[in-house]
């Protein structure tokens, strides 16, 4: 199978998931493109499954995924497809939280017009050692307010939770292997599918 993987990522956690993807795929001999979303990503055509990621801070994810989502929804709907959002709201336990991640996801699917069938949230990393002062503040914030105990600590932390993201790529394949070649997803209840 081809398998094209495009990431967007601001701090390097969703591309250090796109190669864990695609070491992961090509175990289980599938062809994987990896592409950043700031280059120029191939289209989906000639493709059997394109999976899509983006982090998401500050309510937002990077805008060349949205741009590229935008220039290849209806190639994106034909073709098996999923999204990960990588983001330390992930790693909460809080259900405010989550409603709100899937609201900011579901808006930003959306408005590229584009249904994956599937969806996965990837819990990110705190990077402190690379941060400034300023965005060290606010990082500890966002960790207090997803009630990460290490929010005080000074140490990087790594939550994302790579065995979850293997059952991910298999459920992939999974769903690559038994849809057929053209599926017009724009005519699908999205709400079933997720």
């Amino acid at each position: 199978m081809k398998i094209l993987i495009i990431y967007g990522t601001t701090e390097g956690q969703t591309r250090k998931v796109a190669e864990y993807l695609k070491k992961d795929f090509e175990k289980h001999a599938h062809e994987v493109t990896l592409a950043d979303a700031n280059d120029t990503p191939p289209s989906p055509e000639g493709f059997d499954a394109v999976i899509i990621g983006a982090s998401m801070h500050m309510e937002r994810y990077q805008e060349p995924v949205l741009y590229y989502i935008r220039e290849h929804h209806s190639a994106l709907n034909k073709v098996t497809s999923a999204f990960y959002s990588v983001s330390l709201t992930a790693a909460s336990d809080d259900a405010q939280t989550w409603h709100e991640l899937r609201y900011i996801t579901d808006r930003f699917i959306g408005a590229g017009q584009w249904k994956p069938d599937l969806l996965e949230f990837v819990a990110g990393a705190l990077r402190y050692t690379k941060y400034d002062f300023m965005k060290k503040f606010i990082m500890r914030q966002i960790a207090r307010r997803a009630h990460h105990t290490l929010a005080e600590n000074s140490a990087d932390c790594e939550y994302t939770d790579w065995e979850a993201l293997s059952r991910f790529a298999a459920r992939m394949e999974r769903i690559a292997a038994s849809v057929p070649v053209i599926v017009d997803k724009e005519e699908t209840d999205y709400d079933a599918i997720c």
